[in-house]
């Protein structure tokens, strides 16, 4: 029952978003025009929705794209952070602190500074760059954070990140010093940014963050289990470094795919998947998938704060969650210490 009820609400919270999302902008739109046009693209509905071709193009070309986008973005932030989580054990664990958004950055940027024009290629490289990125940054930050000790606290490891990241940073800080006429270009991109969204975006980066998303959540019960302790998964037969391999693969090619196409948005896994176990629990059976639709919803709603705030400029979707996610973060670090 408790599952049912919270996947309603998570369910409920992600469309009034999207409806929002699409509602609010400079042309004035009603709200059951935009219901309508919506559920008249469903199979087997037939609705006029009475918007004119200039305001459908409005909803579908402009609007709906940059939605979509900014929920798929914020559902593998959230999701990658909750998984990050289980498998280290560690409640400060993010794609942001963890060096593997900061690994990725690095290698976007190289790809952005240093590969020719890629509107010919089969494959976006961007991507890929950003993959490798990831995981080079995820590996070095759990070297790292292991060396000395046969332990990972939670000190060591998010040290561990926050040095891969500087010295990520220090690497593209030079990089971009010595190709300036990409300056502009990467630091765009770096803050955060869903103003040129469009469908192509989405078609990017959805098979990587559907195959990504089912990866992690066939291994939901066995998160459970390791965030037990490995001792304990051991003893029931789990390979526990394979398991947490796999899915730190997983949620590192997640986030490498959207951090290629959204910029560095920090803080999202932590926000979201830390209000969801204040609320259901401490389960990765619904951690992980409320992380999700929640995570989603979340997002929108950040990247409608950020379109709404200043308008007609826009405040950087990057800038919306570190804003929250800073005094956020210091809760968890205050919370785990009273725990631990």
């Amino acid at each position: 029952m408790l599952r049912l009820s919270w996947s309603l609400i998570a369910v409920g919270t992600l469309f009034v978003a999207v409806v929002i999302g699409v509602l609010v902008g400079p042309v004035p739109l009603r709200f059951g025009a935009i219901v309508s046009e919506m559920a008249d693209r469903l199979p087997l509905v037939d609705l006029s929705s009475g918007l004119t071709e200039q305001q459908r193009a409005i909803v579908w070309e402009l609007r709906m794209p940059r939605v979509v986008l900014a929920g798929l973005v914020g559902a593998m932030l959230s999701l990658a952070g909750a998984a990050y989580q289980g498998v280290f054990r560690n409640p400060l664990a993010d794609p942001y602190l963890l060096g593997v958004a900061a690994g990725a950055g690095l290698g976007a940027t190289l790809a952005i500074t240093y590969l020719p024009s890629t509107t010919g290629w089969p494959i976006d490289p961007l991507p890929l760059a950003a993959f490798v990125g990831a995981l080079v940054g995820v590996s070095a930050t759990y070297v790292l954070g292991r060396a000395g000790t046969r332990s990972r606290t939670t000190a060591t490891l998010i040290l561990a990140g926050v040095a891969m990241a500087s010295f990520f940073t220090a690497v593209q800080t030079y990089v971009l010093q010595r190709e300036s006429d990409t300056l502009r270009q990467v630091y765009t991109w770096i803050l955060g940014q869903l103003t040129t969204a469009s469908w192509r975006e989405v078609g990017l980066i959805l098979p990587y963050i559907v195959l990504c998303s089912v990866a992690i959540l066939l291994h939901r019960r066995l998160i459970d289990v390791i965030a037990v302790g490995d001792e304990e998964a051991d003893s029931l037969g789990i390979e526990t470094s394979r398991v947490r391999l796999f899915v730190v693969i997983a949620a590192s090619l997640g986030t490498a795919a959207v951090v290629a196409v959204g910029g560095l948005i920090g803080f999202v896994g932590i926000i979201v998947p830390h209000t969801i176990r204040l609320l259901v629990g401490s389960s990765y059976r619904l951690v992980l998938p409320l992380s999700i639709l929640f995570g989603a919803a979340f997002l929108i709603l950040a990247d409608l704060a950020g379109r709404i705030a200043i308008a007609p400029a826009e405040i950087p979707i990057g800038v919306i969650t570190a804003f929250l996610g800073a005094p956020f973060f210091v809760f968890v670090l205050r919370r785990s210490r009273k725990l631990s």
